[in-house]
Order: C-alpha cells, then structure tokens, then sequence
C-alpha cells in the first residue's frame, strides 16, 4: 500500500475513511427484517412499509415516519426488546477484518444509527477493532439523511469534510454522505445498485471495495488513480 505519511500524519487535515456499521461491516439484514416485521405486526402495520422505511436511519425517525401515532420512545424501547431476542445473530462481515486492517494506522470511525454500546459490542464479538471515533444516534439531533453525523465524525478526526471516503450500503447513508461532501463508495449488501447510483462508486462487496480504499487513500490533492473515480 502506498505511504500515506504525506497526508495523514498527525496534523489536521490528512484522510480519513468513515463505515456505516450495519450492511457494511456488519450483516444484520437478515435480523433486523425480523425485528422489524415483529414490530410492524404487533402494531397491525404493513410490513413492507415499515421495512422500506429502515434502511439507513435511526429506529426512532422510522417509527415516527411510520406510526407518527405512537410514543416514539417508548416504541424504540420495544424494538430495542426485540433485538435483544435476535441474541448474537448479527455477524460481521468475512472481509471486515481485512479492510479494517489495511487502515488501521489511518484516520478512520464509524457513523451508525444504532447505538454505541450495541455496535462495540457486535464488533469486538466479530473480532473488529474498537474504532477510534464512533459516532451514533444519540450524539446527533438529526440522523441520515442529515449530514449530521459524518460532518460531527469528520470534526473529531480533525478531517475536512472533502477528505473523508465513506463506505455506505443505503441510499439515506449516501445521501448524508454527500450532503457533507465527503466520497462515497457504496456495497450493494442490501440495495441493488440502481438504487445506489448516487454514490461514486458501487460495488458488491466490503472486500470488492479494499482496492478502492487503497488507492483513495494513496490518492494526493484528490486525483484518483482509479479509473471508476472518473466522471463522478
């Protein structure tokens, strides 16, 4: 990997890179569909509806977008319920630790919708690093798509919004992160990839991104050496 000590360093102003966590470095489609489809039943709610309203955002926006009726606290704390039930059914990624490991002398965090002490704990149970910033739902006023959060993680790396890559899996997460004029290289993990197009670059797989990263990271003044950076 190319030497990044003329742009990150110590000093303000290197690169940094930014993971959403669900979708993208952890595999919680499969659980959360579960939870989601509980919760909807419960309330006598459509399903689909309330699903197509999750991706990307904190639980509590979806429940007042979906059931502007009900206690939206007091919802999130059923939800909450019913993922404590889902147990360890949250599995990082297999290409997590590889990418996480080509950065990890770099500036890097994560920007969640979820919440903190849930996220650590899915990624020390993968064998995942701590990140060095976390940001997540409770230190935002507004989530994704609100550029909120990436413009809160870019200010604690001491990174200008333009020099942040964010790795992102739905459409809300993108449209935050370009709102913050940060990069977006987007995994179809959970959306196609004509619902993705908004992003940079779209790729299948947190593995297919590693030379994206790369060569992002060993790029100088923004000049990507990367031919699918070009036009975008």
């Amino acid at each position: 990997m190319t030497s990044l000590a003329h742009i990150n360093g110590d000093a303000e102003g290197g690169a940094a890179v930014l993971f959403d966590v669900d979708g993208v470095l952890v595999d919680s489609y499969a659980a959360y569909r579960r939870i989601w489809d509980r919760w909807a039943l419960h309330h006598s709610l459509d399903p689909a509806i309330v699903w197509a309203h999750t991706h990307g955002r904190r639980p509590i926006d979806t429940i007042a977008v979906v059931a502007p009726q009900l206690d939206a606290e007091a919802e999130y704390r059923l939800v909450r319920d019913f993922m404590a039930d889902e147990g360890d059914a949250f599995p990082v990624y297999p290409d997590a630790p590889a990418v996480l490991k080509i950065i990890r002398d770099q500036r890097w965090g994560v920007v969640t919708s979820g919440q903190a002490p849930t996220v650590r704990q899915r990624l020390r149970a993968g064998g995942l690093p701590d990140p060095p910033i976390l940001v997540d739902s409770t230190q935002v006023t507004l989530g994704k798509p609100d550029p909120e959060g990436y413009l809160r993680a870019a200010d604690l790396l001491r990174t200008p919004p333009e020099r942040c890559l964010v790795i992102e899996d739905a459409p809300a997460g993108i449209e935050a992160a370009r709102a913050a004029r940060m990069t977006v290289i987007a995994l179809s993990t959970t959306h196609s990839a004509a619902q993705l197009t908004s992003a940079h670059h779209i790729v299948e797989t947190l593995g297919d991104a590693m030379p994206l990263i790369e060569d992002w990271l060993g790029a100088v003044h923004g000049r990507f050496r990367h031919a699918g950076w070009a036009g975008r």
